[in-house]
Order: structure tokens, then sequence, then C-alpha cells
């Protein structure tokens, strides 16, 4: 889907929480230069490697599911509302859902794992948990699931199907989604450094949940333009010319004309991809700073696009955005911003998330 023409959505209220605490704190931290990333062993009770890991306790899962008591704190600053009504629809994105308790059940064959292990079970205990209604549906497409969420929820309130729309988001990093990373050698013992030109790239993990509440009028905050574009060239890699990152970037172009923008990019510290997104962006909005948090934070995976979206709302509203953390240089693009910088300068950003076999999304975020 390329960006067009296309109504915004406001947002009526939008928080995350990570393991360095909720949206502003969050922020806060990232702008100090503080990284909640440690070396962890890779398979947690099981030991293994030590791999950078950022996490909201322990990340062997326990009954009931580690995630569910952060996820119920944080949906306490969701807006009351009839929430699952037939015009109150709820959306829950992740890319892992409960698999951390499918996992636990492998090692200790307790059937109570199973009663939230999968999309659908962990979503019927959360709308059991919240109180929702029945018209609740779920999204799941790697890393750029909550992309897909937030698209989703705008297209119903353009169509006049929905009064407002909540996007929920919630991944939590189990042994079985370290052990996958670490597989591929891209989790390894080095931290990660987005955008940097070195030896070998390496990304962190980290636990991360994130909502939104969105609406068709528009009184501040709002995402004005969608882009998302799937490859479909290969299970994990990009194509080698860029093509796919270049056409999200040119859409959000042509989106953003005539706006000073900033870029929140996807920067995990990968070598290949982080070369493509840093130079298709660089190309499309020349001298635009362009930052990524994931150094301090971990790659939140499916979540990333919304948890994200809430830091940079809190940034927004602080009036400084924290800089690339975890990278000094030398940098791909001279376009990659390692310092914080004043967001005055700027009426709109540029969100983008990237997944694996080359998908990719980026959102248009305005202030009017």
């Amino acid at each position: 889907m390329r960006a067009g023409e296309q109504r915004p959505a406001g947002i009526v209220a939008c928080d995350a929480w990570t393991a360095l605490g909720d949206a502003a704190a969050t922020t806060a931290a990232l702008r100090a230069g503080r990284i909640a990333l440690s070396l962890q062993p890779v398979l947690g009770r099981d030991g293994g490697d030590p791999v950078p890991l950022a996490l909201l306790g322990a990340m062997d899962e326990a009954l009931p599911p580690r995630w569910l008591a952060p996820v119920k704190e944080m949906a306490r600053r969701i807006p009351p509302g009839p929430w699952g009504a037939p015009r109150w629809p709820v959306l829950v994105t992740s890319s892992n859902f409960g698999v951390g308790s499918m996992y636990a059940f492998t090692r200790d064959h307790d059937p109570r794992h199973l009663q939230h292990g999968s999309p659908a079970v962990a979503v019927e205990l959360l709308q059991r948990e919240l109180g929702w209604s029945g018209n609740v549906q779920v999204f799941s497409h790697a890393c750029v699931t909550a992309h897909l969420g937030l698209l989703h929820a705008a297209r119903l309130l353009q169509a006049g199907l929905a009064e407002r729309a909540l996007v929920l988001s919630f991944d939590f990093v189990s042994p079985f989604v370290t052990g996958g990373f670490h597989s591929l050698k891209i989790l390894n013992g080095q931290m990660p450094a987005p955008y940097a030109v070195r030896a070998a790239g390496a990304i962190g993990l980290g636990d991360g949940a994130a909502f939104a509440v969105l609406e068709r009028e528009v009184s501040g905050f709002a995402i004005r333009a969608h882009c998302l574009h799937n490859e479909m060239y290969h299970f994990t890699s990009n194509r080698p010319d860029g093509a796919g990152f270049a056409v999200c970037a040119d859409g959000m172009a042509a989106a953003a004309r005539g706006r000073r923008v900033w870029i929140k990019g996807h920067g995990t510290g990968t070598l290949e991809a982080g070369r493509l997104e840093a130079e298709a962006l660089a190309r499309a909005f020349p001298g635009a700073p362009m930052v990524s948090w994931k150094g301090s934070l971990g790659h939140t995976l499916g979540s990333c696009g919304l948890v994200e979206l809430a830091l940079t709302l809190a940034a927004l509203r602080d009036g400084t955005i924290p800089g690339t953390v975890g990278t000094s240089g030398p940098c791909f693009t001279d376009t990659v911003a390692t310092s914080p910088f004043a967001a005055g300068e700027f009426d709109a950003a540029v969100l983008t998330s990237n997944a694996f076999g080359g998908a990719h999304a980026a959102m248009l975020l305005t202030h009017e």
C-alpha cells in the first residue's frame, strides 16, 4: 500500500511500557543516554551465551504469564469506553503473543501454560481481564505488526465504521525467541550500535507493550499517512539494491512534501538492513536527522512500531528528541543523529519499521 491522500487519524491517547518505565520515563532515560540492555543468558534459566536483553522481570515464563501484569498496569491509562463494542473496536497486535508459554509447556509439561499459549487464547485472556466485548481483532506480521493495526484502525475510522479504535500491542521475549535470533548470529555477545559502520552487526531484544486510541477528529497529534510494502524477496533478507526501503521512504517523502521532518528509524543494529534503510531515507529526506532507540531498549519485535510511536509523542511533548543511543559513529550516513536535538525545528516525523523478508512500513506523524 503506497502513501497517498489519506484522511488523518487523531491520537486521543498513547503510552508504552518498556524496561525503562512508561513512555515519559523511557524517553527521559533515552535523552540521558541510558541503556536498558544488559548481557544475560540467551536461554534464561537454562543458561547459554550472554546476549543483550532489556526485560521487565525474569525471562522464563510464569503462571499467570509474565506479560499479563505489565499489560494490565499499562491498560489503566487507556481512556474509558465500551471497548469491544461494535463501533469501539480493539485491535491487538503482536509477533509473539503467548509463545513463551508454549515453550514453557515443552519444558515442564504443565497444561496450565496452554491456557494462554496461542494468539487466540492469549487475546481471550486479555479480553476477560480488561473487560472488552467481542469486537476484538488480531494482527501478527513480524516486526511491522503494530503498523498494520494502526493502519486498519485508521481505515475503520475513515470508513465511518468506528467512533474510536484502540490498538494494543505487546511482545515479551522468551527463550524460544532469543534462541531463534541467536541461531541466526544477529543476537550475539555484542551490544547493538544502530547505523554504525563496524565489522559485525548485533541486535538486542526487549520486552515492550503500548497502546494508542485513535479517532476521526484531529485536534493535536495525528497519523496523517501510512505506507506498507512487502518485497517477498527472501525468508530473512532484503533485496540487495534496497528497493523495498525506497518504496516506503519515497512514499513518505511525497506525503510529507512541504514539511520539516525528522525520522525515527527502525535501526536494530544489523549491518546490511541498517545501511539500506539509512541510505534510502537520506536520499528521500536530504538533511533530515534520523535516530534509533533500539541500542537502549532492544528490538520490541512486532510491538516496536507502537512502542516507538508512544516514545516519539512523549519526546515531542517534552521538546527534545533523544539521539541514537549506543552509537557514536562513524555511521552509514551523516544524517544519523547521535545526540539529542530540539523538536521545535520540525513539524512532522516519519516513523519506520522493517521486518524479515523485506516487509517495510512507515507512517507520518504531524501536530496540527
